[in-house]
């Protein structure tokens, strides 16, 4: 995987352009003040090739130009106005009237320019939904391929569009003859007419998309047709989509008809691969047309400033189900009393809800255990081939600063030297993605454990898998069920339509695909070279099933991976004593303690290797109950049964508030009259 770039160079590149930019307009005011041919002709050819650069490789640059009033537009009628001052100079004097019909027909691009601009945001207004779905037949919405993305974006289409002008005058600049700028300027209107033209024909009513009161029409017949009755609730930033994805298959799992309900548009492309209903609600207003469908229950995986959005509707029942546990104050969070029922893994979470007093009552409690942990493969004794596999996945550092969050910091790379000094070891470090987001220590501390294993790889050396391509056919098949096959510069109006109902049997067909792929990636790596793991595949699950120990930090990785009944550690690097480190998380509990130092890696490794030097073993049995609840019945099944009894609730809670409704009409609305 590609090294992320220093901020010091993510720095001095935008300056570089910047310079190089602000030189080539300073070249070309100086070449067509003096005249100067040459030097006109090169100064335009580098500000043309620096617009190149900045809408390829510099996208933050452009919108940094647009807020200071200097957007493509700007630059490019500078550039423009500097070679007509250069060709007026040049010569005999008093060319104006030569070059006027020039002039007019450069500023008649301009003006075509912003028309077709116009339009264009008429264009994506039109096509701008006030639902998008996944997995779901909208035909009837009149979707469509979406507008040339050339015609779509502003900076892009001035640069092509207006190429030929800006070519035409530099070569007039050369030649002298102003025919060159005619044919250009030309070639300019022609292109700019025909992108308006092809813009006002999406306007035509056949051609546009359904309008917002068509679509919140057909959206209401979908719910009465569809019929949901339990459902996924999610609002997040980008990088938060995994909070949901872990609870898919356990919300496909219960069958009946499930659906997605999101809130950003963004979110939609990033929900893995489903068969599920998705929709996205962007409006309040949309929003609430759930309350007359027949959904009865949502599960919140996680807590966003729209969740309160969602819970004014009286008609439906909301469950907190988070998207993970662990012993920090976020998994207490006292948003948690705004549901009406919070479901946990085990008792452990019972408790810990008790002990933080943030108003969530015992009997709105409900243990359903982790869905998600029933595909982590339980232990099978020490390991089998040459090498210990360690799985070392630190959490990030956190909002708050707490320096115990990441061991990534503070003893990140003391603890990957000590594995690394094992020859029998062969560690997959797997990193939280958000790990450096906040804290630039992090970040720096990520990067310089990567260092070290690349470095250990160099000096490793051994017998490799035969070179085959199992791998890359598994990861194809799973790409060509899993991922949408998008024309370039698809809008989301295309996608819906690409992504519509999905064919029977699919998600059977995916499930199949991933196990083939996971086999056939750890079959494909040397059982003895480390790895960085960062891509989607494979997840920390399939890490967990590959891996003899967890080394980690205070989180819900630890307590998913006892599922696994395996050794593992957590990294004090809070500065507590490790009895008051203990006693401050109880998920530590079955755990071996290592220091920022590292020094307890050795014993750690021959108790894994030796399982009668494990002293741990019936600790992460009794803690397993704790944390996750019973294994008999299944994860699974106490998820179905807490959203069925919460289904029960719901549906006894429309009967009462029907019956309410009904005794306190006024008489003229049952059909008598008052006397």
């Amino acid at each position: 995987m590609p090294e992320p770039s220093s901020p010091r160079r993510r720095t001095a590149a935008p300056l570089l352009v910047l310079a190089v930019l602000a030189a080539a307009f300073t070249a070309q005011a100086a070449a067509a003040l003096r005249p100067h041919v040459p030097l006109l002709l090169v100064s335009t050819a580098v500000s043309l090739a620096v617009e190149g650069v900045l809408y390829r490789w510099q996208p933050d640059m452009v919108a940094l130009f647009a807020k200071s009033h200097a957007d493509v537009t700007v630059r490019h009628v500078l550039r423009d106005l500097l070679l007509v001052v250069g060709l007026l100079r040049l010569g005999e004097q008093h060319r104006e009237t030569q070059y006027a019909p020039l002039v007019a027909g450069l500023l008649a691009f301009y003006a075509l320019h912003c028309t077709v601009q116009a339009v264009s945001v008429l264009v994506r207004r039109t096509r701008t939904l006030p639902v998008l779905t996944r997995n779901i037949d909208a035909s009837a919405l009149r979707l469509s391929p979406a507008p040339a993305a050339l015609l779509r974006r502003p900076g892009h289409r001035l640069l092509v569009f207006g190429l030929p002008a800006t070519a035409g005058l530099t070569a007039t600049a050369v030649t002298d003859d102003a025919r060159c700028a005619a044919a250009g300027v030309a070639l300019a209107l022609l292109l700019a007419s025909a992108g308006l033209c092809a813009l006002l024909l999406r306007l035509l009513p056949g051609r546009r998309p359904a309008g917002e009161r068509e679509v919140l029409d057909w959206f209401d017949a979908w719910l009465a047709e569809y019929r949901p009755t339990v459902g996924l609730y999610f609002s997040g930033g980008p990088s938060s989509a995994y909070q949901a994805n872990m609870w898919l298959e356990p919300l496909a799992g219960l069958g009946g008809r499930p659906v997605i309900v999101l809130r950003e548009r963004f979110m939609v492309p990033r929900i893995a691969a489903t068969d599920i209903p998705v929709v996205c609600l962007p409006k309040v207003s949309t929003l609430m047309r759930l309350e007359q469908s027949t959904l009865q229950v949502l599960v919140h995986p996680s807590n966003s400033g729209k969740t309160s959005q969602v819970l004014r509707i009286p008609t439906i029942k909301h469950a907190f189900v988070n998207h993970g546990e662990s012993d920090k104050l976020s998994s207490c969070n006292p948003y948690a009393k705004a549901y009406d029922e919070v479901w946990v893994a085990g008792p452990a979470a019972r408790e810990r809800y008790a002990l933080a007093e943030v108003g969530v009552e015992d009997k709105d409690v409900v243990e359903i255990g982790r869905p998600q942990l029933d595909a982590v493969r339980p232990y099978a004794g020490p390991p089998a081939g040459a090498c210990v596999t360690v799985l070392y996945a630190p959490t990030w550092e956190g909002w708050d600063g707490n320096p115990g969050n990441t061991s990534v910091v503070a003893a990140g790379e003391n603890l990957v030297r000590a594995l690394l000094a094992d020859p029998g070891v062969r560690l997959l470090y797997k990193p939280h993605p958000l790990t450096g987001s906040v804290d630039p220590r992090a970040g720096a501390a990520d990067r310089r454990v990567r260092e070290l294993i690349r470095a250990a790889n160099r000096e490793r050396s051994g017998a490799r898998p035969a070179p085959s391509g199992e791998p890359a056919r598994r990861a194809a098949e799973l790409d060509r069920l899993t991922t949408a096959a998008f024309r370039a510069g698809a809008d989301q109006v295309e996608r819906m339509l690409v992504q519509s109902a999905p064919e029977p049997g699919r998600a059977q067909a995916v499930a199949r695909a991933t196990a083939a792929w996971e086999e056939a990636y750890w079959a494909s790596l040397p059982e003895w070279e480390h790895q960085v793991v960062t891509d989607v595949r494979p997840d920390l699950y399939a890490c967990f099933n590959v891996a003899d120990l967890l080394i980690s930090d205070v989180s819900s990785v630890i307590s998913d991976f006892l599922a696994s009944g395996k050794p593992y550690a957590v990294a004090n690097t809070g500065g507590l004593p490790e009895e008051a480190f203990r006693a401050a998380f109880p998920t530590v509990a079955a755990a071996t303690v290592l220091t920022p130092d590292a020094a307890g890696v050795p014993a750690l490794l021959e108790a894994v290797r030796d399982p009668d030097k494990d002293e741990f073993v019936t600790a992460r049995a009794e803690l397993k109950r704790r944390l996750l609840g019973p294994a008999v019945p299944t994860a699974q099944q106490r998820f179905a049964a807490a959203v069925e009894a919460l289904c029960t609730a719901a549906r006894e809670h429309r009967d009462r508030a029907a019956r309410r409704l009904t005794a306190e009409l006024p008489g003229q609305r049952r059909g008598t009259l008052i006397p």
